[in-house]
């Protein structure tokens, strides 16, 4: 029987619907190939909708979105809203509303993209980042006192629960398991400075791998230590785990390493509801419209969302096609020099799945 799978698919702003439309178009080609349905549904949520009805969100946003397989995300962010407005409004709102407490950061170097790290090639850098989500200086705990005035003070206050970092670090765990490659899990965190949040971090970690994973090698890194070493030597780690705020920067040096924006995807999971999948770059509204920003980020999105629905051979088939792409056809990965346009790149990949 024919597999089905239900996906809200949210283009946002600038160059996202364009990257968007790729992956669909990628997506329906396997889906073609591989035996499964998609039913596709999509959604206006963005900086035109803002500006035309001055909501972001709908309130029953959240409750729609939960009706689906998963969410493909474009890109949030558009110039003449301020911004904070989108990113917390759409992104962050719902990442909380829907609970979805890992952002999953692949960090692989494909054949034939330029690594700007000396004599590293693909056989050297492949490793995934595991986020917390909800978390951390995103809590929202905090605000101003004397706002405006020369006494004015800010506070944002990192605040963690045990629940969030047990769970966080389970899937963390699980994932270095079913890898399978050097199972070892790597905490990256501030215990010398941190002393209360990366304390329970620290002990948390500890105590779940010594009762339930002694299978996974278990290693901690300060987060500046963690940032050289992804550096120097990124052939040393399998899986990292980590808060939220940290998570963002080094998820951002991790894309660097593997070619830049144009090639990094993410997830935002909910292992047990609907998860949302986006490629790391912005909207790069100056590309908007020139058919000539990279779309390989979002298909590698679409690719980790087959992998997360469980069409483990689909992924592995997108995944392939894009290896194929990045290895005999781009000049490059940047905006305009990649020697074909969006929609064509969307081509070479949907004809190789």
């Amino acid at each position: 029987m024919s597999r089905t799978y239900r996906i809200a698919v949210v283009g946002g702003d600038g160059t996202g619907p364009e990257v968007a439309r790729e992956a669909v178009k990628v997506l329906q080609a396997t889906a073609a190939k591989h035996a499964f349905k998609l039913e596709l549904q999509d959604y206006d949520f963005g900086g035109e909708r803002y500006l035309r009805t001055g909501e972001v969100l709908p309130a029953n946003a959240a409750d729609e979105l939960r009706k689906f397989d998963a969410i493909l995300l474009g890109a949030i962010g558009h110039p003449d809203v301020k911004p904070g407005i989108l990113e917390k409004g759409i992104l962050l709102k719902l990442r909380f509303d829907l609970d979805q407490y890992i952002n999953l950061r692949p960090v692989k170097l494909y054949p034939g993209v330029e690594c700007p790290l000396k004599d590293k090639g693909p056989e050297h850098i492949d490793y995934v980042v595991v986020r917390e989500n909800t978390g951390d200086l995103y809590s929202g705990a905090g605000g101003f006192n004397m706002r405006g005035s020369p006494h004015e003070v800010a506070i944002q206050t990192s605040v963690y629960s045990r629940h969030q970092v047990d769970r966080c670090l389970r899937y963390a765990f699980d994932l270095a398991r079913r890898r399978g490659k050097k199972k070892t899990l790597a905490l990256c965190g501030k215990t010398n400075v941190l002393t209360y949040v990366y304390d329970l971090w620290e002990r948390a970690f500890h105590e779940m791998g010594a009762k339930d994973y002694p299978d996974i090698k278990r290693e901690y890194y300060h987060v500046d230590a963690t940032c050289m070493w992804m550096v120097k030597n990124p052939e040393w780690f399998d899986v990292i785990v980590t808060g939220n705020m940290f998570g963002d920067i080094i998820t951002d040096l991790g894309a660097i390493t593997q070619g830049g924006m144009g090639i990094a995807a993410g997830g935002n999971i909910n292992p047990e509801g609907v998860s949302m999948f986006e490629p790391i770059g912005g909207s790069a509204p100056k590309y908007t419209g020139k058919n000539v920003i990279n779309p390989l980020a979002a298909i590698c999105a679409g690719g980790m969302m087959m992998k997360h629905l469980g069409e483990e051979r689909a992924a592995e088939a997108i995944e392939k096609a894009v290896m194929d792409v990045t290895a005999g056809k781009l000049k490059s990965l940047a905006a305009g020099r990649m020697g074909y346009g969006t929609t064509e790149v969307g081509d070479l990949v949907a004809e190789r799945v």
